[in-house]
């Protein structure tokens, strides 16, 4: 019970506690900017990384090897040709600038806690999203303050989890700079040998 409250007075801290335990998650994942969007099969397992694009690149596959710091790109979906990268090449950027080793939830909760530490944490209301029960959370940066350009976030959180569902980050003049929904995610799931290879 006294977990729940402490969860529940900071759910930030909760949820970064709660992703240190997940050893591996798969998640569809729906990024939007004014500019753009993606839709993409995401899966993660202790730094390792396999995405799978659905739209605007469907069948273009990557993955990120945390051991090497390289990333592997196959841009033909029905071809073998495969292309090393560094993580932070602009080939493998996402619209909203987040680079395939960067990209993981527990990279986000960082940013969010980053934010949060000179700025202000508000549990708007209790939320159904889909099936889940969420909690719906403002953290914004105390006057100019900013994380990564990120001025204020709104996070849909998970009421069992606290790990993010869905978030829109804003810029310090109150635009939009992405809007995240992760669908069907599920957390220490077991993925074939080799399916993080290219």
């Amino acid at each position: 019970m006294e977990a729940k409250q402490q969860a529940q007075s900071d759910p930030i801290t909760a949820a970064l506690r709660n992703y240190n335990r997940v050893v591996s998650y798969r998640v569809t994942l729906r990024s939007k900017t004014s500019r753009s969007s993606e839709e993409l099969r995401y899966y993660y397992e202790s730094g390792y990384v396999r995405i799978e694009f659905i739209s605007p690149f469907p069948g273009v596959l990557v993955t990120y090897d945390p051991v090497r710091k390289k990333a592997r790109l196959r841009p033909f979906p029905r071809l073998p040709k495969t292309v090393t990268l560094d993580p932070d090449s602009g080939l493998l950027r996402s619209a909203a600038g987040h680079t395939v080793n960067n990209a993981d939830i527990g990279s986000l909760l960082r940013v969010v806690a980053q934010l949060q530490s000179s700025g202000t944490t508000t549990i708007i209301r209790e939320e159904r999203l889909g099936l889940r029960e969420t909690l719906f959370v403002v953290v914004e940066g105390n006057d100019e303050f900013t994380a990564h350009a990120v001025h204020r976030y709104h996070l849909w959180l998970d009421k069992e989890t606290y790990l993010p569902l869905k978030l829109i980050s804003y810029d310090l003049n109150g635009a939009m700079i992405e809007e995240i929904r992760m669908d069907d995610l599920e957390i220490n799931v077991e993925f074939p040998h080799g399916f993080f290879g290219l």
